[in-house]
């Protein structure tokens, strides 16, 4: 059984590692200062870069998380604290299941439906709304059972010190769980990062600067698509290149929040 599960292990790393390495490879090649300060070119000259995905994207991840990270805890404390036996309690979990399943691209319709079509064009905030529309559901369920794996002991102790209920949730039960909290925050972002099918009918894209959240924005994810089913070899290195970046930043993202907790928890 020890062997198996090594071997399992064993291929699921070789496959991670062997697609890391292949964006490496050829993401590397176009990873120049340019590639973070400057526009893309029109179509035959050389050079050029994705400076405004790369601010766009950043952009549009403040807007998810400005909109979806509060609402998902929120949701995930009261389905912990006051939802378990009730039944609004198992109809928020039963929507954030379903929400969870489904396709990105039916999120993304649903938001071009909700937002788009009403303000009459494509924004940074339908694209932030429609990821938030993927990050609350997961933040919901992993805020819940990260909750619940506090020990009673610690709820019993507090509470027979006198200290009111909500006191207890927020000074003592939300700071035990924070870093796992934190971890699931950062998974869902990691995951919202990467979509580009809600984007396609929300933020669309931009081949300029965006001024305000109220304006088309470029993305690295759907530049990435665009650029990559052109027929233009220099736009499929700057895809590759692309895809290079949005993976460090996703790393990049993790390593820095891990090393804010364990400083956080050494204190």
């Amino acid at each position: 059984m020890l062997f198996l599960t090594g071997l399992c292990t064993l291929l699921i790393l070789s496959v991670l590692c062997f697609i890391l390495s292949y964006i490496v490879v050829h993401g590397l090649p176009g990873l120049h200062l340019n590639f973070f300060t400057q526009l893309p070119k029109p179509v035959g000259e050389s050079g050029g870069g994705m400076a405004h995905a790369v601010v766009g994207t950043l952009k549009l991840l403040g807007l998810t998380g400005l909109i979806g990270i509060p609402l998902g805890l929120i949701g995930g404390l009261y389905l912990s604290e006051y939802g378990q036996k009730n039944l609004i309690g198992f109809m928020v979990r039963y929507a954030s299941d379903l929400l969870n399943a489904l396709p990105s691209i039916v999120v993304g319709i649903f938001a071009y439906i909700l937002i788009v079509l009403p303000m009459g064009h494509f924004s940074a905030l339908s694209g932030g709304v429609a990821l938030a529309f993927i990050l609350i559901p997961i933040t919901i369920r992993n805020t819940e059972e990260v909750l619940k794996l506090v020990p009673a002991s610690i709820r019993e102790a507090a509470l027979a010190l006198g200290v009111p209920e909500w006191k207890m949730i927020c000074f003592v039960v939300v700071p035990t769980a924070g870093r796992g909290i934190m971890t699931g925050v950062l998974l869902g972002l990691a995951r919202v990062a990467g979509e580009t099918a809600p984007l396609l009918f929300t933020a669309f894209g931009n081949m300029y600067w965006n001024q305000t959240i109220l304006e088309p924005v470029a993305s690295l994810p759907v530049m990435i698509y665009t650029y990559a089913i052109s027929p233009y070899e220099e736009w499929h290195q700057l895809a590759w290149t692309a895809a290079l970046v949005l993976l460090l930043l996703i790393l990049g993202i993790n390593f820095v929040s891990r090393l804010l907790l364990q400083w956080q928890f050494k204190k």
